[in-house]
């Protein structure tokens, strides 16, 4: 009984050793970015609890959520996403303007996203790989009459063979910048 307290109290004063913050990279065009005449606000994404935080999500069985021990996100997954979202389509185009709710914008189109999957999930009992899984259903609405103009589920995965925590941040950028191009270009010829 003295040494599950003892196994607690470890537990208690790891809880307040400092993490590496990782950060993401936004999609970026080949070439010079496109031009456009419409306005865009990108929506915060919404989320479940257990992907809505600033810790990097490790799923090892479908209904279990546990977190990297020594990495977590610069911010909160939800608002790293729409971060990265606003500067894809700076850096992609095909607007004249996007930006965040709440910046005094009157777009002409809202971006709404639902981050169902950003995790990594070990490939095996007892491998040390992770496949990481990025989805986003998108909804894309005009502002004129507050329509659904299209909706849409988009996923990407990576593979890393590491257990190692900048590893599987790096199979977390490929994929999810999969994600974002897939999304400009969608949103673009929508429009």
């Amino acid at each position: 009984m003295l040494l599950s307290g003892c196994g607690a109290l470890s537990s208690l004063s790891d809880a307040g050793k400092e993490m590496d913050a990782y950060t993401l990279s936004p999609a970026r065009s080949a070439g010079e970015a496109a031009s456009g005449s419409r306005h865009l606000v990108v929506e915060l994404p919404t989320s479940t609890g257990a992907v809505g935080t600033d810790r990097i999500l490790v799923k090892p069985l479908p209904y279990q959520a546990q977190y990297l021990p020594d990495g977590r996100w610069s911010e909160a997954a939800p608002i790293l996403i729409q971060s990265l979202l606003v500067a894809s389509f700076q850096n992609i185009g095909g607007f004249r303007l996007v930006g965040r709710t709440g910046a005094g914008l009157m777009p002409d189109y809202t971006l709404m996203t639902e981050l169902q999957d950003f995790q990594a999930e070990p490939t095996g009992p007892d491998a040390k790989g992770f496949t990481v899984m990025v989805t986003v259903l998108v909804t894309l609405i005009r502002e004129s009459d507050r329509r659904i103009v299209a909706s849409r589920k988009i996923s990407a995965t990576g593979a890393v063979a590491s257990d190692q925590t900048p590893d599987i941040v790096a199979a977390f950028d490929r994929a999810l910048q999969t994600v974002l191009a897939e999304t400009v270009l969608w949103t673009r010829s929508l429009n």
